[in-house]
């Protein structure tokens, strides 16, 4: 069966179902690039940043962290870090405020993964119905025959697509959403135990009295 023909046989529902499709195919897309490359790199610059701040080499450090802006645990840290001599209480409630900031970020599309995988299935079990419907609409009591009856069967199975296609959609869609809520929560573990090793190291350098001014325009 071909393509077009499966969206005409399923409905006026498939028209909605094939946007929901599109928009979830390129959400999906946009989350699968932007999870790929934080996985790649968040945990060099992490590792790269805390080994400059251990040697001392704090301008180092936030120039690192200034070049790498463009992921959520880089800006973390810059938060803190550019701090003018805060107090070990201040540089922990900037990693947090920060932190709390990028969460939008990172949980990116959930609401719109939320609404397709609740809205497909009811939009399918609609063209079914609605076909159904249709299909006993056109068949005359007084006169049910064989060619009747199986037109009556093929209208059925026909209206039956789009609560497939809805199931599809669904389905599809909840996959990722899944897989990318772990990566959130994975995510989420990465920032605090990272984050915590970075207030160690300031909170060692600020009770051995080597904090110094490192603001930087941001």
């Amino acid at each position: 069966m071909q393509f077009g023909q499966v969206i005409a046989d399923g409905g006026v529902v498939m028209l909605p179902l094939l946007v929901f499709s599109l928009i979830s195919i390129s959400l999906i897309v946009e989350r699968l690039i932007f999870w790929t490359r934080v996985n790649r790199n968040q945990l060099r610059i992490v590792k790269q940043a805390l080994r400059l701040y251990r040697h001392e080499n704090i301008y180092d450090a936030l120039g690192y962290l200034q070049e790498q802006g463009k992921f959520p645990v880089a800006r973390i840290f810059l938060s803190a870090l550019s701090l003018e001599e805060p107090t070990p209480e201040e540089f922990r409630l900037a990693l947090e405020s920060e932190a709390q900031a990028e969460l939008p970020t990172l949980k990116r599309f959930s609401t719109v993964f939320d609404t397709i995988i609740s809205i497909s299935p009811l939009l399918g079990l609609l063209g079914t119905v609605l076909g159904l419907i249709n299909s006993f609409s056109s068949l005359d009591l007084g006169s049910i025959g064989g060619s009747e009856t199986a037109g009556v069967t093929g209208g059925i199975s026909t209206a039956l697509i789009s609560t497939a296609a809805g199931l599809i959609v669904a389905i599809s869609t909840l996959i990722f959403a899944n897989a990318f809520r772990s990566l959130y929560q994975r995510q989420l573990a990465f920032i605090q135990e990272y984050g915590g090793q970075l207030e160690l190291l300031y909170r060692h350098r600020y009770e051995r009295g080597g904090v110094h001014t490192h603001a930087v325009t941001r």
